[in-house]
């Protein structure tokens, strides 16, 4: 079986180091580049899975890579972990609306990142339990197999991550979802200290659906439900 490939983008030698070790002990194989130029170069030209992006970058700063990651069709899909010393809610809060999956603060524990990276990579295909392989509520259909959502006959592109939320809570629809609850089953983390990741993938997943994402209702005080009729 090929090996995972993660490109690590920082500028600290002694953390690249660290992760590189850590990275390649857990069965990865490790790219590593010192600023997001550098990044989007090696990207136009490997295969990568996953990203680790540092914000405090010289050149071009982490919050700018991401945006161009994000922007570019044949990247956009891959999955981005941002790495940072910075930890307040709104430096946080800017990357995942720029499509960053999630946010790690240093110092950190390496073996909580590579928990972190199986985890993103594992929920990064569709589900497979569900019995209908194409889901049909109103004017939304999701296609299971192909990872694709049509609005009103128009495809709308997702990253894997609000795919996947968007099934749950369709999968659910007519229940109330809980933060914490959504919190554990799309991005497997187990703290109210990260709601907030829901509360910004919901909104841009709204967005993104235009007039359907008037099925995703907010209920106050709880989290989220899908209506059947918006």
């Amino acid at each position: 079986m090929s090996q995972e490939r993660i490109l690590v983008v920082e500028d600290d030698k002694h953390i690249i180091k660290l992760l590189k070790y850590n990275l390649e002990k857990a069965g990865f194989s490790c790219f590593t580049v010192e600023n997001g130029e550098a990044a989007l170069d090696l990207l136009s030209g490997k295969q990568v899975d996953l990203v680790i992006l540092d914000i405090m970058l010289p050149k071009m700063d982490g919050f700018e890579a991401c945006r161009m990651i994000k922007q570019n069709i044949k990247l956009k899909s891959i999955p981005i972990i941002m790495l940072t010393a910075k930890g307040e809610e709104v430096d946080r809060v800017v990357g995942l609306e720029l499509g960053a999956d999630d946010y790690v603060v240093k110092p950190f524990s390496p073996r909580e990142l590579i928990l972190r990276i199986k985890a993103i990579l594992k929920r990064g295909t569709a589900p497979q339990h569900l019995p209908e392989e194409i889901i049909k509520k109103g004017e939304l259909a999701i296609d299971v197999p192909k990872h694709r959502v049509m609005v009103s006959g128009k495809e709308i592109e997702l990253t894997p991550m609000e795919f996947k939320l968007l099934v749950t809570l369709v999968e659910r629809a007519g229940r109330v979802q809980q933060r914490d609850r959504l919190l554990s089953d799309i991005w497997d983390l187990h703290s109210g200290v990260y709601t907030r990741t829901v509360d910004t993938h919901i909104k841009r997943l709204r967005e993104k659906l235009g007039r359907a994402g008037s099925h995703i209702e907010t209920v106050r005080g709880l989290g989220y439900r899908f209506k059947i009729r918006p």
